[in-house]
């Protein structure tokens, strides 16, 4: 335990070195974050933290766990040069460099999705909407369709089929192209199993 603790130390630490070089003010408006003094304030699924060359905390004032440290950092760190436009709703596997984590993103985010919400398609909109989802802009033919925005320039879709006589519930979680803009895959497939754990909280499971 206290050579994991050292190691989610070590790697905070390196990223929090990494930040230190970041102009905040520079990024602020292509990454649609706000810049608070020496600190920068970004929301991941509607939560707030903050971020600074000596720390991240979340609302409370604690640090929060190792993977929203990273995925929060990478956000700040690959902020890209020129925006890049929005739209084109892709699967993970789809991503270029997403081949190595595919079965991961499946085994940890829509495989579970659908198998704790199979039969649950009202609590799962329920919960859902209660993190922030919204009726998507375009029309899917899905018994459920809900976006979030998992960070401000990285919307989230999630499509959702329930189980029937002959198939078993099915789900899809997509997010746009230019998501690889912001974010490596890796930390993609941390804001998937967040997105899940975070579901299954909000329903009390």
């Amino acid at each position: 335990m206290a050579e994991k603790s050292q190691v989610f130390d070590q790697t905070y630490e390196d990223y929090l070195s990494q930040i230190a070089g970041l102009d905040f003010n520079f990024i602020a408006a292509t990454l649609g974050v706000k810049v608070d003094g020496g600190d920068v304030i970004v929301p991941l699924f509607g939560k707030s933290y903050r971020v600074s060359a000596q720390s991240i905390t979340d609302s409370s004032g604690q640090k929060p766990h190792l993977a929203i440290c990273v995925i929060l950092c990478k956000y700040l760190l690959m902020c890209p040069m020129i925006q890049p436009l929005g739209g084109n709703w892709m699967a993970y596997k789809d991503f270029k460099d997403a081949a190595p984590l595919i079965q991961a993103f499946s085994n940890t985010v829509t495989r579970p999705l659908a198998e704790t919400f199979a039969g649950r398609v009202a609590e799962l909109e329920s919960s859902g909407k209660k993190m922030g989802g919204y009726t998507p802009g375009e029309e899917f033919p899905y018994d459920l369709c809900l976006q979030f925005d998992a960070l401000p320039k990285v919307p989230l879709l999630l499509l959702f089929n329930d189980q029937d006589d002959e198939f078993p519930a099915q789900c899809g979680v997509l997010f746009e192209k230019r998501t690889e803009k912001f974010l490596d895959m890796e930390c993609l497939a941390m804001v998937g199993m967040l997105f899940f754990e975070y579901l299954k909280k909000e329903s009390g499971l």
